[in-house]
């Protein structure tokens, strides 16, 4: 397998990260060995693959690239991909139907409630988080700790989704930490430290904003290691295959409670899951064949 399309773009709020993902990986891919080819979507519609393809690198976050739609057209076609299949893919992009599943599956998550369209107050207390229930890259998601900021950050999440239903969450204090797992193997925990310890959409992709560590302190390697597996246990309870990044928020009493599953984790320049691997010892370019070589149908 040597000719590849890497398609990027689309329609949702995650398009130029999209766009930044796809690049990257076109140069990772060529540098492996890869005739890659970019394929820059503009609707939700899979076109332009190139005559030949034999595999597709999906690098399209947010919407058709992380709802199962893309998945299923290429399941049609039967053309091998990057990532979990579309049956995941459906379950993932929407954050209350993967925490119903992985309360089934004993993964701790953080309280919450749905507030469906015409519902605007919370029996959770302050603080709580906000979000939109099917989007990413923190788009429409708010921490409300007083009152009064609490019909805003309902605005922006229902602005964001289009059946008016905004997930709630108790907010949880603590660390911010990431797993990535690839090919059914878990990757070192990487730590966010953002300002203010609030990692929305500017922390994410302003490169300097956001500090990237990796827990290695004697005391944190039971937790490291429970994080790793609590991922692998998410990530199967969903039904992910390729490649996936489970957020954690930890307490300070070393409590983990699992945020969301990342099927189309970012390969941008400040993305997780890249820095991850590279201090496994994956190289970027590494990594992008062996997710390609990972690709499947179905």
């Amino acid at each position: 397998m040597k000719r590849v399309a890497v398609i990027m773009g689309g329609t949702s709020s995650e398009r130029d990260v999209s766009l930044r993902s796809g690049a990257a990986v076109v140069d990772g891919l060529k540098q492996a060995g890869y005739d890659a080819r970019p394929v820059v979507l503009e609707r939700d519609r899979l076109e332009g693959l190139p005559e030949g393809t034999e595999a597709v690198f999906i690098a399209l976050h947010g919407g058709y690239g992380e709802n199962g739609g893309v998945q299923a057209d290429l399941d049609r076609l039967g053309v091998p991909y990057t990532g979990p299949g579309a049956a995941a893919s459906r379950i993932t992009i929407d954050k209350i139907a993967t925490k119903r599943v992985l309360e089934q599956a004993g993964v701790p998550t953080a309280p919450y409630e749905v507030l469906t369209r015409g519902m605007s107050e919370t029996a959770l207390s302050l603080p709580v988080v906000v979000k939109p229930p099917r989007d990413g890259s923190s788009v429409g998601i708010s921490k409300v700790s007083d009152t009064a900021e609490w019909p805003a950050a309902l605005a922006a999440a229902r602005a964001v989704d289009g059946q008016g239903e905004v997930l709630v969450e108790t907010y949880i204090p603590g660390r911010e930490w990431t797993v990535g797992v690839l090919a059914g193997e878990a990757l070192p925990v990487v730590e966010i430290q953002a300002p203010q310890g609030w990692y929305g959409f500017q922390e994410k992709y302003t490169q300097g904003v956001t500090r990237y560590v990796f827990p290695q302190a004697e005391a944190d390697r039971p937790l490291v290691a429970a994080c790793q597996v609590l991922a692998l246990v998410a990530f199967e309870a969903v039904g992910c295959r390729g490649v996936s990044r489970v957020d954690f928020r930890v307490t300070p009493d070393g409590q983990p409670f699992v945020l969301e599953i990342n099927t189309v984790p970012g390969f941008t320049a400040t993305s997780l899951l890249p820095k991850a691997a590279a201090q496994a010892g994956l190289s970027f370019s590494a990594l992008c064949a062996r997710l390609l070589e990972s690709a499947a149908c179905g």
